[in-house]
């Protein structure tokens, strides 16, 4: 976010920040920088989210993992602010190290708006010229080079949503209809559910609180404008208020069934909603302030309405959730959810009115009037100009001081809490949140060296883009989960398991939770969904963590197989940390994400990536092998990025290629990993 104020920041792995609040380095390989020009106007009615859901499915289709973006052209004067730290925000999804956006008259004005004094913002300004680190637009400006660049006219950009299952597949608004019919058709994938032609019409009708309701596939049942950047943009923000202050007064109302939600990203917003007078509209259609902070967008949706849960469970009924955050991956925002969909608030608004996503907005009414009449979209949807005379009216200067002086003061929940003064935290083993982790278990002050895979099983043979959320849900915990038999025994009320997010300082249900999402394809499974492995020498189908400890107990090792993108989305620490406690010792994959890349080597697992061309399933390999990785037996005969040989069982050997990419990386597999690292550098001091 801090990139669309000109300051230049990108995220790091969980297990590198530990290291270096212990004061080890940051260590990482000069990324490429890839232009892109913006110019042109975005259309009235277009809004930022519209932008940055299309910027996001160019960048991921361009390819900028491990790269800077920085973005140029005349087109930026056209933007402000908070559009760019949208865009910024979204460079996790778009694959990018960051999303730079250089300062200028738009990001001084932002400084001033926000309660900086006009003396700061002058001397920012002297300061970033003199350095030649400020951009005019109104001057002639010098021909940057970059690795390679891309191109948009602002005013190409059009109404669109993201999904059903990730953030880069855009769809645009006017073709939303026939995209949800054709993945009601399409094999299950993502953009597939496979449902059969002859149920895609099925409606099923329930009671909902004494109210006659129905529900058919593509009905959302959850609708939230939820915490990210999104929900600090005025622009989108006072668009939704609007959206539904023209439904109230048409008279049309968010079907009963959609779970709503609104929880702005700042405390400002809450201000800006109140001085315009349009919050009441919104608390009128059921988007009544939850709090700040995560929420449904890392599945902190809480349980559907009891009778919606049945009516999706009982006849396999796509339900979809419609939210303004940043992710949509398989299982994250709710498990009854199998199509989300990301979309700007004004637009959450609006499918919360339809209560569907199989609707074209062009064509079809969304409801119909307290005067009879049908309602359209083009009925409730704001002008560019109606958002500017509001934003102009309702967004203040002393909203943004008087908040921020008041965050360093937190509240009373916070500051009532007790807290021993001892030098070490004091474990309670019976604590289901927080739980002493194996990490230095019988470790010692000489490092292990990079032993080898010797004849390891696959523990899971996976596709592409497998995210961090498949490897490490944050969501609810399911009743008949490895980590629900775990609370169980311990007394915890189904009611009280919470999250996996919440109970991610007790290593023993972060492990269970490991490879826990219910969406989850293994090819061992021949297609089944769901989080079960085959445990190769028996044959039994296992949950992964059942399978991951029987080989565990034998001494075997295992593997994992992936396409693309693996370890995609959140910089999620958990998602290397569990597969290390399963036993997991490598990874080969066809590319990996950034940040994942960098939590497996901080956690002494391999990252190996397939030559060019080259996958699993190109190479033969079923998952049914043991592998076995030619590592050398001493750590200065590895460098980074070498070919090292991969061996099987059937005779078949392939050619890999190892992903350290650093020095600093390979003495940290050379200890097992950072935190035993670490810990030896220390101990030497």
């Amino acid at each position: 976010m801090i990139d669309g104020l000109g300051v230049a920041g990108w995220g790091v792995g969980g297990i590198e920040a530990e290291a270096t609040m212990l004061g080890q380095p940051m260590s990482m390989v000069l990324p490429g920088v890839v232009g892109f020009k913006l110019s042109g106007k975005l259309r009235s009615g277009v809004t930022a989210t519209d932008l940055v859901l299309t910027v996001t499915q160019m960048l991921r289709k361009h390819g900028v993992v491990g790269k800077f973006v920085e973005f140029y052209g005349d087109g930026m004067g056209e933007l402000s602010l908070a559009d760019r730290a949208t865009i910024a925000n979204m460079s996790p999804e778009y694959g990018a190290t960051m999303g730079f956006f250089p300062v200028d008259h738009v990001t001084l004005q932002y400084l001033k708006l926000t309660g900086r004094s006009d003396e700061t913002v002058s001397m920012i300004e002297a300061y970033l010229r003199a350095n030649n680190m400020f951009v005019d637009y109104n001057e002639p400006q010098h021909e940057k080079v970059y690795s390679s660049c891309l191109y948009l006219d602002l005013a190409e950009v059009e109404p669109c949503v993201s999904g059903p299952k990730r953030p880069h597949d855009r769809v645009p608004l006017k073709e939303m209809k026939s995209d949800w019919h054709s993945c009601l058709d399409n094999k299950v994938g993502f953009k597939g559910f496979a449902v059969p032609k002859d149920a895609q019409e099925k409606v099923v009708k329930f009671s909902f609180h004494g109210q006659d309701a129905e529900l058919k596939h593509g009905s959302v049942v959850i609708a939230a404008i939820t915490s990210c950047t999104n929900t600090s943009n005025p622009s989108v923000m006072l668009g939704a208020a609007l959206v539904a202050k023209k439904a109230c007064d048409l008279g049309l109302n968010v079907k009963p069934w959609v779970k709503t939600s609104l929880a702005p990203g700042s405390g400002v917003v809450t201000k800006y909603l109140l001085q315009s007078g349009l919050q009441k509209y919104l608390n009128e259609q059921g988007f009544h302030i939850v709090g700040y902070g995560c929420t449904t967008c890392i599945g902190n949706s809480g349980d559907l309405d009891e009778s919606v849960s049945s009516a999706i469970s009982e006849n396999d009924i796509v339900a979809a959730a419609v939210l303004s955050g940043n992710r949509n991956f398989e299982g994250r925002v709710h498990p009854l959810t199998r199509a989300n969909y990301l979309a700007s608030p004004p637009l959450v608004v609006a499918y919360a009115l339809a209560g569907t996503v199989d609707i074209d907005f062009e064509k079809e009414p969304i409801g119909v009037g307290k005067d009879g009449k049908n309602v359209f979209f083009r009925d409730i949807w704001p002008s560019t100009e109606e958002i500017a005379e509001v934003v102009q009216s309702s967004v203040l200067p002393d909203m943004f001081k008087s908040t921020y002086e008041a965050i360093t003061k937190g509240n009373n929940m916070w500051n009532q809490l007790s807290v021993p003064a001892t030098s070490l935290y004091s474990w309670e083993p019976s604590s289901t949140y927080i739980h002493e982790p194996p990490y230095f278990k019988d470790m010692t002050m000489d490092p292990p060296g990079p032993n080898g895979v010797k004849d390891a099983y696959c523990l899971l043979n996976f596709g592409d883009s497998i995210t961090t959320d498949h490897i490490s849900p944050a969501g609810s915990i399911h009743k008949d989960s490895p980590a629900a038999k775990y609370l169980n025994e311990r007394g915890v009320d189904r009611r009280d398991f919470n999250s996996y997010g919440s109970r991610r300082g007790n290593d023993e249900i972060m492990a269970r939770g490991t490879f826990a999402n219910i969406r989850i394809v293994n090819k061992l499974l021949n297609g089944e969904v769901g989080p079960k492995t085959i445990h190769i020498p028996s044959g039994e189908k296992l949950s992964v963590f059942d399978a991951a400890m029987k080989y565990k107990s034998a001494g075997q090792d295992t593997i994992i197989l992936a396409g693309a993108e693996y370890g995609s989305g959140s910089s999620r620490d958990w998602a290397a940390k569990g597969p290390m406690l399963l036993g997991v010792k490598a990874v080969i994959a066809k590319s990996f994400e950034r940040i994942h890349r960098s939590n497996l080597v901080g956690m002494g697992i391999v990252p190996l990536c397939f030559k060019a061309g080259e996958d699993a399933d190109s190479l033969g390999l079923t998952g049914h092998e043991r592998y076995t990785i030619d590592l050398p037996d001493n750590i200065s005969e590895i460098r980074p990025g070498q070919d090292v040989t991969v061996r099987t069982d059937t005779g078949k050997s392939f050619t890999c290629i190892v992903r350290f990419d650093t020095e600093v990386e390979l003495a940290y597999f050379n200890h097992g990993g950072i935190l035993p690292y670490v810990i030896r550098q220390l101990s030497q001091q």
